[in-house]
């Protein structure tokens, strides 16, 4: 079996050696008789299971004890709606952030519940770089602050978290969550879609600062209601048990290779060597600003748009999976979460190289 090198945006790479365990277990788990996928949510096994990834993700993260960790359905998109639902009144002022598809699509449904305001915006830069600190400006009685710490599709990132004052800061960190440290304190709720940087789609991580829980809209359906998810450990209704599973197993993945320190490490090291030959001699082209520029989605361009079809083609032909930008914006787009081998971009940077002498 030959594995390919797979920069897909998500569903994403996950690592050879979790795809290899599941596999080995796949029909008899711990010597069950039958796949965990084929056990009852309740059971003392997989309430084991669930447990143990809750564990190491805190490990993984440093959560500290005043926040739940919910393991969700839905994905990111469904926390859209659910954030305010839960966390502000109808009638209370919340503000966004606009930096890319994903934060705007967040701003279209806060919109229908609470009194949402864009308070900052990367159009004026054409999404190449974030607003400064200093745009930022809140109102009075603000419910939260919302943001994309990382923008999947343009491939443009925070480089700091926008806090002010004491409101609570809500983070869509679905493509770069456990790719680098950072302080869970500083926010009042993260969430991430797993299939990006966590494992399968399917599965939505949320870690929600305790204070924050009880406040739902009367209107809020109970799925919906994130302190009916926290009371009941996630287990109010049958959770997605094969991805959280799966989940668990890179989140042990991530402790061997020395936790998310280590592979923040390795993170910049690839995405430096990849950005390196984006900039090295005018051929290749990616506009984002430098201190906003992501080390997870990496876009680009060829200095000659004719020759970017050739170049996907010509990719695939040589084992570099998944390179199409969004079709939003075109181009290449390479998706080099932590599963993502340094092997893999050590080969597309060759390829490059490559076809830049045969092309240039």
């Amino acid at each position: 079996m030959i594995r390919k090198h797979n920069f897909s945006a998500g569903p994403a790479a996950i690592p050879s050696e979790v795809l290899m365990r599941a596999q080995a277990e796949l029909l008899d788990w711990n010597q069950k008789g039958l796949s965990i996928m084929e056990m009852s949510h309740r059971s003392k096994e997989f309430i084991a299971v669930a447990q143990k990834s809750e564990f190491d993700l805190r490990q993984l993260l440093n959560v500290p004890s005043n926040y739940k960790v919910l393991f969700l359905q839905g994905g990111a998109t469904s926390q859209f709606g659910m954030i305010p639902l839960n966390l502000a009144r109808a009638d209370q002022a919340t503000a966004y952030i606009e930096t890319g598809m994903w934060s705007s699509k967040a701003i279209v449904e806060g919109k229908r519940y609470s009194q949402l305001e864009v308070i900052a915006s990367a159009a004026d830069s054409q999404y190449r770089s974030v607003p400064e600190r200093s745009e930022l400006k809140l109102g009075c009685d603000v419910a939260y602050l919302h943001y994309a710490s990382n923008e999947t599709v343009g491939g443009l990132c925070f480089d700091y978290v926008p806090q002010i004052g004491d409101v609570p800061v809500i983070a869509d960190m679905s493509s770069d969550i456990l790719s680098k440290e950072i302080d869970v304190s500083s926010f009042g709720m993260i969430y991430a879609g797993a299939q990006k940087n966590i494992g399968p789609a399917g599965l939505t991580v949320a870690i929600i600062r305790e204070d924050l829980l009880g406040k739902a809209q009367d209107i809020t359906p109970k799925m919906y209601n994130y302190k009916i998810h926290a009371d009941a450990e996630s287990m109010s209704n049958t959770p997605p048990t094969f991805a959280w599973y799966l989940s668990g197993l890179v989140f042990e993945w991530l402790l061997e290779q020395g936790g998310v320190a280590a592979i923040e490490q390795v993170n910049k090291r690839k995405a430096a060597k990849l950005y390196q030959a984006i900039d090295a001699t005018g051929f290749y082209k990616n506009s984002i600003a430098l201190n906003n520029r992501s080390i997870m989605n990496v876009p680009f361009n060829i200095h000659d748009a004719k020759l970017e079809s050739i170049f996907l083609e010509q990719a695939t032909a040589a084992d570099l999976l998944n390179l199409k930008g969004h079709k939003a914006v075109g181009g290449m787009r390479a998706s080099i979460y932590n599963a993502v081998a340094e092997e893999s971009v050590d080969s597309l940077v060759s390829f490059m190289h490559d076809f830049e002498r045969r092309h240039g």
